[in-house]
């Protein structure tokens, strides 16, 4: 008996092990958008399918396996929108079947929460140069939020707007 625990107790931490080694040695992606210098970094091994680019370039989506999604994209601040009433606004009227239960504005920022459907969603504005909102969207399936929540931390902190020949 003191044997099988042994044997179960080492492949527990050969498991182990490996999974952490795994995940050290992977590599984060960034992405930069060409148009308009938005810059996010994310797990790529996780958010592994990447969508179709739109026709207007203004960032691109990747897709997990599991139902998640990040999108990394640019605009153009077309409604004059301050980080306040960009968050105001989303609160006051949401998409079909979104609840928007956190927002916060900083002075070049603002942040989003909340649910729609069975899904939760995470969003992060960065207002930069030249009128463009630099935004970093995340969604998951709520079942999986233990999975996903603490990489929306990291991804939402990564966003930010590129200088140099990106940024417009």
């Amino acid at each position: 008996m003191q044997h099988l625990r042994r044997i179960s107790l080492f492949c527990a931490l050969l498991f182990l092990l490996t999974n952490l080694t795994t995940t050290a040695l992977a590599k984060p992606f960034t992405y930069v958008n060409a148009r308009f210098g938005t810059v996010c970094t994310f797990p790529d091994q996780i958010f592994n399918k990447r969508m179709p680019e739109p026709e207007n370039g203004d960032g691109l989506e990747w897709q997990s396996a599991d139902g998640a999604s990040v999108a990394c994209y640019g605009g153009y601040n077309v409604l004059d929108d301050t980080p306040k009433t960009l968050v105001e606004n989303e609160k006051a009227s949401p998409e079909p079947g979104e609840k928007v239960t956190y927002g916060k504005a900083g002075k070049n920022w603002a942040v989003l929460s909340g649910t729609k459907g069975d899904k939760i969603f995470y969003q992060r504005s960065v207002f930069g140069q030249e009128d463009v909102i630099h935004t970093v969207f995340i969604e998951y399936p709520a079942a999986l939020k233990a999975k996903y929540d603490p990489l929306v931390g990291a991804i939402a902190a990564s966003l930010h707007e590129a200088s140099g020949p990106h940024s417009k």
